[in-house]
């Protein structure tokens, strides 16, 4: 498979992951974003296998480079643009600074959000854009 850019890895066993998917898929109004469940396919031929092991953190891939945590959101929100655009500008604080509650939550997703059996079925319309 060619690589393919702005693909968002997520969790797809995670619920507050699946949620956060399909907000991401209602305001991409471009169309610019790709998503792939950490579990799948696509992901064992992108990702370095210790990020398919711990699913716990978002992952973005531009094309060239694999983005994490809050580097991650941050380089969605530029893609996205508009209104959010206004968030990215936290890129010059520290990765590590920022991480710290991004980290925290992630570690207590599943108690919020709960855990599915199964990863998300992308419905008709969005099929074109998950990749397997």
């Amino acid at each position: 498979m060619p690589l393919t850019k702005n693909v968002v890895f997520f969790d797809g066993l995670c619920g507050f992951c699946n949620k956060s998917v399909d907000f991401l898929l209602k305001v991409d109004d471009r169309k610019e974003l790709l998503f792939s469940p950490i579990q799948g396919e696509v992901a064992k031929q992108i990702l370095p296998e210790e990020r398919r092991k711990n699913v716990d953190t978002i992952t973005f891939f531009d094309g060239q480079e694999l983005y994490y945590r809050t580097t991650a959101l941050l380089r969605i929100a530029k893609v996205l643009g508009g209104i959010w655009l206004v968030f990215y500008p936290l890129v010059i604080i520290p990765a590590d600074w920022r991480d710290i509650a991004y980290d925290w939550f992630a570690k207590r997703r599943h108690r919020f959000f709960g855990k599915r059996e199964s990863c998300r079925l992308p419905t008709p319309d969005e099929r074109a854009r998950f990749l397997d």
